[in-house]
This record gives structure tokens, sequence and C-alpha cells, in this order.
């Protein structure tokens, strides 16, 4: 889970259904073009990151379980130059605001998005790293506050930035441990691994099996004749001030009840034969994050084996935990999911990311995509009297530097 900072929500209320195969590609030439506006000159490198969308395992992250996440094919660019100094200039497209910190120098302050930058550069230089300066565009296409973790995208580009810049070389999972670390100790959000894995780690066409414990990671292999319908509810939250520290604290209670370190430790006997002793709600949390572990890992048998019956089935008992075991749904949410799930062609929807507004996520037949998704937006916003998002998504790779 992610703060998922605010940068600009790309929605469109004539087309409702949005797909862009050349996103990268439109991408670096935004940059590229914003780049030589603000500096007359053309960039020496572009670097990408991109979002995520979680398919099952939601809340594990931070009590050590198992996710099921996919990068997406909607990212953070940042086409950039160095310096001779240690000074940063990111100017943002988006926010069309720009902000500059030396890296002699540290402080909070600014832009909110640039307490993002700001942090990877501290945690890099926390961990004895030094850094160069440089100067850049950023431009994002990650949907703003919808659980898709545009936070971890702009984290990750960023460290691809410096890295790039200083010569340091590209460690994909450390360099997400320090995205991590960055939104833990400097945004003041506790966030698990899982958003910065899947942003630096990612693999086209396939989703990413992350045991958030030993950060172990396996590809698991999407079936081509599956969609990924992203189905953004137009309903926003912040992380910092929500519930989601609240329920890791929860989850932090039920470990410490049964004498262990994290809620990855406790067997499901274990819990039966000891939760009449735990406070209800914290019951409630405990049981939703063992459930949702053993369902993470059925789905990935289930999708090894093309079983999308179960997979879907596994879907929607994910949701109904997290609505009811850890309250983090919404009735934007609630809805969305509903009318997904009754669409033709649609295995399975649930919620994604931290929940209380955002996004949901639904598996749905290649050749039905466009139509579903339509049909689900139109029905959805009849019904909630609000205008969605929905984005047929392709798994993506990982943060990396474009051709130039």
């Amino acid at each position: 889970m992610s703060s998922d900072l605010k940068m600009k929500h790309n929605t469109r209320a004539d087309q409702a259904t949005q797909r862009d195969p050349s996103n990268a590609g439109k991408g670096a030439e935004r940059v590229a073009r914003g780049f030589a506006h603000a500096f007359g000159d053309e960039p020496v490198w572009t670097v990408q990151a991109p979002g995520r969308v979680n398919l099952i395992g939601e809340h594990t992250d931070y009590n050590d379980g198992f996710v099921l996440p996919m990068a997406i094919d909607r990212g953070v660019w940042i086409a950039f130059r160095p310096r001779a100094d240690r000074h940063i200039r990111l100017d943002s497209l988006d926010y069309r605001q720009s902000i500059e910190f030396d890296l002699n120098s540290l402080r909070h302050g600014g832009a909110a998005w640039g307490e993002y930058a700001k942090a990877v550069a501290w945690v890099l230089q926390a961990e004895g790293h030094p850094l160069r300066g440089w100067e850049g565009v950023m431009s994002g296409e990650v949907p703003v506050g919808a659980g898709l973790s545009s936070s971890a995208a702009l984290e990750l580009a960023t460290a691809r930035a410096l890295a790039l810049a200083s010569d340091i070389a590209w460690d994909a999972p450390a360099m997400a441990r320090v995205a991590q670390r960055a939104e833990n100790e400097w945004v003041g959000v506790a966030c698990g691994i899982m958003d910065q894995l899947a942003s630096a780690c990612g693999l086209a066409q396939h989703a990413l099996l992350i045991d958030c414990r030993s950060l172990e990671i396996k590809p698991v292999l999407l079936p081509e004749s599956m969609s990924v319908l992203v189905l953004d509810t137009g309903t926003r939250r912040g992380l910092v001030t929500s519930a989601y520290n609240r329920r890791r604290e929860e989850c932090q209670a039920g470990a410490q009840a049964f004498g262990v370190s994290s809620l990855r430790d406790l067997t499901r006997d274990v819990f039966a034969a000891g939760e009449a002793r735990l406070d209800p709600v914290v019951r409630r949390r405990v049981r939703h994050v063992l459930s949702e572990n053993a369902r993470t890992l059925s789905a990935v048998q289930a999708l090894r084996d093309q079983n999308m019956g179960q997979v879907g089935r596994l879907m929607a008992e994910s949701h109904v935990s997290l609505r009811d075991d850890h309250e983090v749904s919404s009735p934007a949410l609630d809805a969305m999911v509903e009318i997904a799930s009754a669409q033709p062609g649609c295995w399975g929807a649930r919620m994604t990311g931290a929940g209380f507004g955002g996004c949901a996520v639904a598996l749905v037949e290649s050749e039905s995509a466009q139509v579903a998704g339509q049909a689900i937006a139109s029905a959805y916003q009849e019904r909630m009297k609000r205008q969605p998002s929905v984005y047929v998504c392709r798994a993506a790779d990982g943060a990396g530097v474009l051709p130039g």
C-alpha cells in the first residue's frame, strides 16, 4: 500500500474505457517536449517507473504475507540532464509546479508531491551513496489516490534518475527498499514493500508473487485470454490521514496477543483456538490477514492451472473479507465490484489497494474487455451518479531507462 500522491488524474468524461498501448512512447515524448520548453535543449536521459494493480493479497504486505501485484502500462516519466553541483530541480507538467532542493541541506516543505523525490534522495544519502545534482521534467498517467501506487511510481522514477546521474548501480529490489524507507520515514506512511517492489521489478505479461518477508519474487504468467480492467470509482482518500496506519496497529496488536512477531507466523489453527480472547475488531483484522494469505497462494495455483473460475471465486471472497473483516471498502467500491461481477465474460472482481476509495480490479475474457468496461462504466454512473474511469491494462516491465 502507498500514499498515492496527488498527481494529475486523467479522467475522460467522454471515454470511460481507455487503453493506450503506446503510453510509454507518449509519456517520453511529453516530458521531452516539456524539457525542451523549460531548458532549451534535449534531455540526456529519460526514465520511467510504472504504477501497479494488486490482483489479490491486500493488507498482507505489512504483515510479512503474500501479495500478487502486476506493474501496469501507466507510469511516471522524468526527462533530465546532470548538473555540475548538488542542486536538483524538477518541474511537474501535471501540477505546473517546480521543486528545487539542495542535496547538502534536505528539509521538509514545499509542494507535497516533491516530498517523495526528496525522500528518496535523503535515504540514498543516509545509506552512503554520494549523489549529484540534476534538473528535469516529470509527468505521470497513474490515476491519483486510486490505489494504483502513483507514489511508488514517482519514488522509483526518482531513484532511477538519481542512480543514473550519480553512477549508482541499479539493483531493483534494493531500490524498492530505499523507496519504502523513504515513504515510511520521510513521508510518514507506514506502507509495506509491495508497491515499490512491483514498480521496480515488474515483468511484462506476468504478475509477481511476492513474499513480503523474504522479498522472494516469483513471476506468474498471466493467461493470454485474460484482460485486466482497472475500475476507478472516482472517489479518493489520503492514507496519511486515513485509517491505514490504524489497521497496521490493529494487526500488530493481534500478533502481540499471540506472542508472534507478525501475523505471518500465526497459523489458522492457533488463531481458531485463541480468537475468543481477542478484542472483536482485532479479531476481524487477524481473520482477514490469515484468510487473505491463503487465498493469494490459492489464486497463484489457479492462475497457473488457468482455472479462471477459481480465481474469480477467490477474488470475490477477498472483497467480502476486506469489506467485512478489514473494513476498508466503501459504498462506491462495493457497487463497482457488484456491477463488474455481473458482466458476461467477467471471472471475478474485488477492491484493490488500501481501500476507503479508489479502484477495483476485474479479470475478464480479453474478447469481452472493451464491451464489459463500457457496460460497467455506464451502470456505475447510473447507480452512483459519478463518472468512473475504466482502464484496460496490461502487465508491464518495472522501472527503466528509455532508449534515447
